[in-house]
């Protein structure tokens, strides 16, 4: 890798970083699909490259969030310890499927997303706040949750946060903080699991990381600033793009 790359690299992760910290989900769905596009990696390697730099990225986020609007202790540990155990299986699942069928049911994934999060968003009369059940209720949430984050490679936060906000009452950034929570062990596990199974990238996944954390803050601090429609509209169209970027490749 030449010097100039390795700055191009660095670069990239601070957008992507910007992005991660503005929607609460480390950067990584957006990754995916742009590693295949302009790097060649296949699903398998997209999807674990990106967790290497996904995971610094969650866990600076989820401090940052935290310091904007405590996040309960109680509620982000359910999440972190269901989603953990889940991700587990979903990771080992994914390196079972093909890769050009993950691609497929990856795009689809993040199509229902969008239209769910676009629903919700003009259903619901009234601004959300904090969650509106008691804590246990986040338990199958997390096991749903991790597990398709460990099979799409992308920490489970991008699916805990509809269902938080649609389910259970949450804001668009109370949602965006707990689903953090719930991406950094799934995150972590998910990309042991694909590292041991030689599919992850290290010498772009590292550079990555570096600007992944350049850029994380400028993203928490734009979340906090936008109001609560608009960031939940810019979280569909971000979806959205991601899926076009993915038909792409």
């Amino acid at each position: 890798m030449s010097l100039l790359q390795f700055f191009l690299d660095i670069g990239l992760g601070l957008v992507l970083g910007c992005l991660g910290g503005l929607f609460g989900i480390g950067g990584g769905l957006i990754g995916i699909p742009l590693l295949g596009l302009w790097f060649g990696l296949d699903q398998h390697l997209a999807q674990g490259t990106a967790l290497v730099m996904v995971i610094p990225n969650v866990l600076l986020a989820l401090w940052r969030y935290h310091q904007h609007r405590r996040i309960d202790l109680r509620q982000a540990l359910t999440m972190a310890g269901t989603g953990f155990c889940a991700a587990w299986l979903g990771a080992q699942a994914a390196n079972l499927l093909d890769a050009e069928h993950m691609r497929l049911a990856f795009c689809g994934f993040l199509l229902v997303l969008a239209l769910w999060n676009g629903l919700r968003l003009f259903l619901r009369s009234a601004p959300g706040g904090e969650l509106s059940r008691p804590w246990p209720w986040l338990v199958p949430l997390g096991v749903g949750s991790g597990v398709l984050g460990g099979l799409f490679g992308v920490g489970g936060a991008v699916l805990a946060t509809p269902l938080l906000t649609t389910l259970l009452g949450a804001s668009q950034v109370v949602a965006q903080g707990l689903s953090l929570a719930l991406a950094a062990p799934s995150a972590a596990v998910s990309l042991a699991t694909y590292a041991l199974h030689g599919r992850v990238d290290w010498a772009l996944g590292i550079p990555l990381a570096v600007g992944g954390l350049l850029g994380i803050g400028r993203g928490v601090r734009m979340a906090h600033a936008l109001p609560e429609r608009a960031l939940g509209l810019s979280f569909c169209g971000f979806l959205v793009l991601c899926t076009l970027l993915l038909l792409l490749d």
